[in-house]
């Protein structure tokens, strides 16, 4: 598949995840969103240049400004080394060393921004409900299933869906529930009935 062909598969897949959620009254969009980034191969810094597919283009690099990685860092000096000469050119083997290695850091990066996101969530969550006037346990929200896996879903709650839980099949006692064969929903095998499913 050509850049410009990737790009095309994007719009189209983006046209009709819109026009999907638009019939569903906004609902949908977190899963689905979720969906296709998860189906996505993550991007890594390389040090060939390899274009970029989303935009179409055959030569692209990606830096930001102000400096906040050590990646924009090392395209700031080969751009500076280009442009004045004055500033010595990174090394290719130093760049082909370095592009895994700023790889790693910036997913475990993700990793402890996203744990820390959830410790303050759930710190605000427990404010939430004593403050209610319902009463922690007997606090009703309504939610959004946003992802599916065999030990239950994952609902998005709260204002905007602020917040979000896992709902294990062990509390769902109504029926036996299996993943499906692409892990997009759990289908509810009733012994007497049709199936019923919950799906992202």
């Amino acid at each position: 598949m050509t850049r410009q062909q990737a790009a095309e598969v994007a719009a189209e897949a983006s046209q009709m995840v819109s026009a999907f959620v638009a019939r569903r009254g906004g609902r949908g969009a977190r899963a689905l969103n979720r969906l296709v980034l998860r189906s996505l191969k993550q991007a890594q810094y390389d040090d060939h240049n390899r274009g970029h597919a989303g935009l179409s283009l055959d030569s692209y690099c990606h830096f930001t400004s102000p400096i906040r990685r050590y990646p924009d860092l090392i395209c700031h000096r080969a751009l500076l080394s280009a442009v004045s000469g004055d500033e010595p050119a990174p090394e290719s083997s130093f760049v082909a060393a370095a592009g895994p290695i700023c790889s790693a850091r910036e997913r475990e990066a993700m990793t402890i921004e996203r744990d820390a996101d959830d410790v303050a969530r759930c710190f605000l969550l427990e404010r939430e409900l004593f403050a209610s006037q319902a009463g922690p346990r007997e606090a009703v929200f309504e939610g959004e299933i946003v992802g599916v896996i065999g030990a239950g879903v994952f609902v998005a709650f709260g204002e905007d869906g602020a917040y979000e839980g896992l709902l294990p099949v062990r509390r769902m006692r109504d029926d036996w529930w299996e993943l499906n064969e692409q892990s997009t929903a759990l289908i509810g095998r009733a012994a007497a009935g049709p199936s019923r499913s919950a799906t992202t």
